[in-house]
């Protein structure tokens, strides 16, 4: 359900903005795309500038800045390691920040807020493609229930004070995503950060061959950070509903074609080999983004292009520091 007064958005270039979570991988390319649209009264706060954790913290910002609107992109994430070794910040932390910021821009008066969550909110066994609807129909994938706990309460947050309050706060939750200012480390990054490293260091070492885990035979979805941030800017101008909305490309790729796409955009000869005693991970996983793609909004960066400008920030980025 689209809202009759929405549309207003793109008339206001000058309305002040809080982009929370401004220096991450999502919260750079929102702060990217805003400025490419004319944006120009975007308020930024750094984590030693603003602990969103702290309660008074947050409250003064808000009073003092009285922001209009508020792209809540901050959270703390990591991969199965980080949350299996760290459950009590996972939850603790992401609460915090989404309770604080929430409560505050009700409070101090924000027009509308858009909060964003992960595709890891749906239960492990989720029909596939996964729609809006199956959040809360099943128990969570173990591993990050802390992280996605958090963020169900987001979207349940934002849900109540809708229905009490008839406040605009919308919820988007992206698949995979992947792009410039993404995580490259060793230990904790994503399959296909984790790739264009692993690629790129074989092809200086001179490498015979790569060997990556698995058959290769799980389906995956990518999202370029890039390509969310333009439907971040298209909700907060056009969406305001109760249910959240999930923003994927709707396209599968298998980790062997994305295995052989990042080898050939890297630019790496040697051979890629998979290491079939090494588990597989979940068959599939695709959301459904019908939602969203019958407002109007549709993905526009291929994988290819995207791996492209990726392994390119990388090499600016990443790979001439370390």
């Amino acid at each position: 359900m689209v809202d009759t007064n929405a549309g207003s958005f793109f008339s206001e270039k000058s309305a002040k903005i809080f982009v929370a979570g401004h220096r991450g991988l999502v919260g750079s390319a929102i702060v990217r795309k805003l400025q490419s649209f004319g944006f120009s009264n975007l308020v930024l706060q750094t984590h030693s500038e603003l602990d969103l954790t702290v309660q008074s913290a947050v409250d003064t910002f808000f009073a003092s800045e009285k922001p209009k609107y508020v792209i809540l992109a901050a959270a703390k994430v990591g991969g199965i390691h980080a949350n299996n070794t760290y459950p009590a910040d996972f939850i603790a932390i992401n609460l915090q920040i989404q309770t604080n910021v929430i409560h505050s821009s009700f409070t101090h008066g924000v027009e509308k807020l858009l909060f964003l969550g992960s595709s890891c909110i749906y239960p492990k066994f989720a029909p596939q493609p996964i729609t809006e609807s199956a959040l809360l129909t099943g128990p969570l994938e173990p591993t990050n229930e802390w992280y996605a706990i958090a963020k169900i309460a987001g979207i349940k947050m934002c849900q109540a004070y809708r229905i009490q309050h008839n406040w605009d706060a919308v919820s988007g939750m992206p698949t995979n995503l992947y792009g410039p200012n993404d995580n490259f480390h060793p230990e904790n990054s994503h399959v296909l950060p984790a790739l264009i490293r692993r690629f790129h260091e074989a092809k200086v070492r001179g490498d015979k061959e790569v060997v990556v885990w698995g058959s290769g035979s799980p389906l995956r979805e990518f999202l370029h950070v890039d390509d969310l941030a333009d439907a971040v800017v298209f909700m907060m101008d056009k969406y305001s509903g109760l249910s959240h909305l999930n923003v994927g490309s709707g396209k599968e790729v298998s980790i062997k074609e994305l295995a052989e796409l990042v080898k050939e955009v890297v630019g790496f000869e040697g051979e890629l080999v998979w290491d079939k005693t090494k588990p597989d991970g979940t068959p599939r996983k695709l959301m459904d983004s019908s939602k969203l793609m019958e407002l109007g909004w549709e993905p526009k960066i291929s994988l290819k292009d995207g791996l492209v400008d990726t392994y390119k920030w990388y090499l600016e980025n990443y790979a001439a520091k370390h």
